[in-house]
């Protein structure tokens, strides 16, 4: 593979071009995901994420500047990732209908994206010196849900909790099964490379939730 003079806008590109640049970019994301998830920041190397992508070094760096900018990207995209995903069904304003939702789309998130998973629980392991931006956003996201469970609670219609410490349990049970990925295998009898039948998981930690929160499960 040849380095090209000069980057071209992406806009620019012939359909064809475009499609094999995007192909690229797609492969140095899969192989950051899988480097930063399983080393961290510090432990990755751009050596290693372009050896995973199929580059070569000075081909990884001719699409990214730096490690730092290429894991702020890819540690913001979960994050943004998130603030799309486990939004409350604002459709519906029935606390079993509401958490039984959140549940699954907790778990969905984690299993279709245990990488991604694993890079947040490792910076946050870490310090979360990488988050600052974050911590506002996740609190006001946050205290939105905390806010509309307290009015269930006022409204009678779910048990005296607290939310944000039920919000926070959800967090844990869900990517459990992202972040302890090998050890969810070995007890579920699951070869390393296949799939967990998350239906099951789905029922229990509903149920468990539900019933915690003094509601019947349907």
């Amino acid at each position: 593979m040849t380095e090209p003079e000069a980057e071209i806008p992406a806009g620019a590109l012939p359909s064809r071009a475009r499609q094999g640049r995007e192909r690229i970019l797609d492969a140095i994301r899969e192989a950051a995901i899988a480097e930063f998830s399983r080393h961290g920041f510090k432990g990755a190397s751009t050596k290693a994420i372009a050896e995973r992508a199929g580059l070569t070094k000075p081909q990884l760096h001719y699409y990214i500047s730096s490690k730092e900018e290429l894991y702020e990207e890819l540690l913001y995209s979960v994050l943004g990732g998130w603030s799309s995903a486990f939004v409350f069904d604002i459709d519906s304003d029935d606390p079993r209908t509401v958490l039984a939702g959140y549940v699954r789309k907790k778990l969905d998130y984690a299993l279709d994206n245990p990488g991604l998973s694993r890079i947040f629980t490792t910076e946050v392991l870490g310090g979360g010196r990488n988050l600052g931006k974050y911590w506002p956003v996740a609190v006001k996201s946050t205290q939105q849900k905390v806010e509309l469970i307290k009015r269930w609670i006022a409204e009678g219609r779910m048990r005296a909790l607290d939310p944000t410490l039920l919000l926070m349990q959800i967090w844990g049970m869900t990517q459990h099964y992202a972040d302890y990925g090998v050890q969810v295998h070995i007890m579920l009898g699951l070869a390393p490379d296949e799939p967990i039948d998350r239906e099951p998981i789905v029922r229990e930690l509903t149920t468990f939730v539900l019933l915690g929160c003094g509601l019947a499960p349907e």
